[in-house]
């Protein structure tokens, strides 16, 4: 039997430009524009700032590196993946994949660095960004609960995968050598949930990225990673997900069991990328539905917060226990407080949307909340189920009047093409530290990406 990571090798090698959906092409644009925006955000947040100043005190000035964005400091490659990566991360305009991954978090960090050190052209970037989507996803998406039950945390454990995949691509390495990347990132993968559960500040996609692009050069060095490094008898997912059986401890589905062989299955034909959503609200990704969702069915019955009684919300169970049920820090199905899924679910009815300028941590009691927000929140219950599918949530609002509304999300409301992106990632312009027409240019470059001779074009795009 060819070994995973083997089979994942051989496709990423071979996969070219032209092998893209033109589908696929779009969602790379969107979601490489979805984290720049991201990227200019957090560079203004104090642990943006914090992560940059870091690396610049301690790597500035080196001859051959790369860039950190929006300062434009030239440091290690591994400084500037990682700089990159916590402004993304602070900034909060991230991508979600089965609500407890973020790949652009590491991968676009990643992939620009490897673009710049090699010269990479938009096609070649747009192509390398593809297959660590792709790759990454796959690895993850019916372990991510069970990992998260061991103590992991899931989004930098399979994040590392991400970046390393788009660094080897456009650093164009061998089948051999991307196989020894991907066995590398095995070994160093991480991530915890304990420290963010007790006080601490959790060490997430920085630290991936930085580790991804240490495997991509050990590679490329020479370094062998092993062959069964994902699926043997003490590999990746032994000691991850706890065997290598397909055991499942928890599933968004109920499922006890993934079958390890599908993690290849369809590859480039059947792409998982397209599950990729965007977080466009700067909160816990599960609840960015419950906005929209009852928004919307307001909107179509034309529901005023004077004749809502009650809402109730019937959710997919998992979103309900984060960050997973055998470490569970929130609950969102107990009593309704500000800054949980009834907020977000009252948000959505009282105001029919919710800021997208709102940042990270905001007072969800504070002094801009509309007051009805606060009052109707109390009036929204929340039930779990293992039938709803994820990020989508079937809203039911009682109103005054005896009647009953019913809406149920599909779990794609925020999967939508480049120009619906750029279209909504525009109302952050009035908190970017640069100008409207600076903005304006990193959305058209990202809409002609394919046409740029290098993809590294965007980086200047962002400095202050």
């Amino acid at each position: 039997m060819t070994s995973l990571s083997r089979q994942l090798a051989q496709w990423v090698a071979a996969l070219r430009y032209e092998d893209l959906p033109p589908a696929v092409v779009d969602r790379v644009k969107g979601l490489t524009l979805h984290g720049l925006a991201s990227v200019l955000i957090g560079s203004q947040t104090p642990d943006g700032k914090r992560a940059v100043k870091l690396i610049t005190d301690e790597e500035l000035g080196v001859q051959k590196g790369a860039t950190i964005m929006v300062t434009g400091a030239k440091v290690t490659r591994g400084g500037a993946a990682f700089a990159n990566a916590e402004m993304a991360l602070a900034g909060g305009k991230w991508d979600t994949f089965r609500m407890l991954t973020h790949p652009g978090t590491s991968i676009l960090p990643g992939a620009f660095v490897a673009a710049e050190s090699t010269g990479a052209s938009g096609k070649e970037y747009i192509t390398a960004v593809a297959a660590a989507y792709e790759v990454m996803e796959r690895l993850a998406a019916d372990f991510i609960p069970t990992v998260m039950s061991r103590g992991f945390h899931a989004s930098p454990v399979f994040g590392i995968f991400g970046p390393a995949i788009a660094a080897a691509k456009l650093m164009r390495l061998s089948e051999d050598e991307v196989n020894s990347t991907i066995a590398l990132c095995a070994s160093l993968a991480s991530g915890n949930l304990e420290g963010l559960r007790s006080g601490g500040q959790a060490l997430r996609e920085g630290a991936a990225v930085r580790n991804a692009m240490l495997a991509a050069a050990l590679a490329q060095a020479g370094h062998k990673g092993g062959e069964t490094v994902l699926e043997g008898d003490a590999g990746f997912y032994h000691a991850y997900a706890g065997n290598n059986q397909g055991r499942l401890t928890y599933s968004f589905t109920g499922d006890t069991h993934a079958d390890l062989g599908k993690i290849t299955a369809g590859l480039g034909t059947d792409w998982m990328l397209l599950e990729t959503l965007y977080r466009i609200y700067s909160i816990s990704g599960y609840n960015i539905a419950h906005v929209d969702v009852t928004a919307k069915l307001c909107e179509e019955h034309d529901i005023g917060f004077e004749d809502i009684d009650r809402i109730e919300a019937v959710v997919n169970w998992l979103e309900t226990q984060y960050p997973s049920p055998a470490f569970t820090s929130r609950r969102e199905d107990g009593a309704p407080q500000p800054g949980r899924t009834a907020y977000y679910t009252a948000y959505g009815a009282a105001t029919r949307g919710f800021p997208v300028t709102t940042p990270m941590g905001a007072d969800p009691a504070g002094p801009g909340v509309p007051p009805q927000v606060l009052e109707l929140t109390k009036r929204v219950t929340i039930i779990p189920s293992t039938a709803m599918p994820l990020f989508g949530p079937r809203i039911t609002i009682h109103t005054r009047d005896g009647r009953s509304h019913t809406k149920q999300g599909t779990g794609r409301e925020f999967i939508w093409d480049f120009e619906e992106e750029a279209r909504r990632i525009r109302d952050v312009i009035p908190v970017v530290p640069i100008s409207p027409a600076q903005f304006e240019s990193i959305v058209a470059t990202c809409r002609d990406l394919e046409g740029q001779p290098r993809a590294d074009t965007l980086i200047p795009l962002t400095f202050a």
